[in-house]
């Protein structure tokens, strides 16, 4: 993966199935700071559909691909600056993907006039966000079926 060239562009409708695979891919693969039972119950199945569809079509969407795959990608909703998605594959995790990834969008979100982003990240996302300026508001806990994931609600000022 190092030696392999990386694009950035922005994804569109033809990309959403796709982006729902890579989710599942990252959330039930690679290492984990939570159990597989509390990830199968998070990502029981790859997103797809029309309502993944609606969901993702109101959003700002960049992505990095390599050799025409898409191996990471980014989204924030403009009119709340909730940022809802940030996924990269386990095997092009530690190429400075997340930095890139949330370069692109934090400069669109200033293009537009947002004024703030938050997100609620996950344990295994929490320090990357961190390090990009994210600060902690509050720890959650959520309930989905009979597993407990704990997961961070995070902001950051951008003016």
């Amino acid at each position: 993966m190092a030696d392999q060239l990386i694009t950035h562009r922005l994804a569109n409708a033809s990309d959403f199935d796709e982006l729902g695979q890579l989710v599942f891919t990252c959330v039930r693969t690679g290492p984990s700071t939570y159990s597989d039972e509390q990830r199968a119950a998070w990502m029981p199945a790859p997103r797809s559909g029309p309502e993944w569809a609606e969901r993702l079509s109101t959003q700002w969407i960049t992505l990095a691909e390599s050799n025409s795959q898409i191996v990471g990608f980014m989204s924030f909703v403009p009119e709340t600056g909730y940022l809802d998605f940030a996924y990269i594959l386990p095997h092009a995790r530690g190429q400075g993907l997340f930095a890139s990834l949330y370069a692109a969008l934090e400069k669109q979100a200033l293009k537009i006039g947002v004024e703030k982003l938050w997100v609620h990240a996950s344990l295994m996302a929490h320090p990357a966000f961190e390090a990009h300026g994210f600060e902690v508001i509050s720890p959650e806990e959520v309930r989905i079926g009979e597993q407990t994931l704990k997961r961070y609600l995070m902001e950051k000022a951008l003016v």
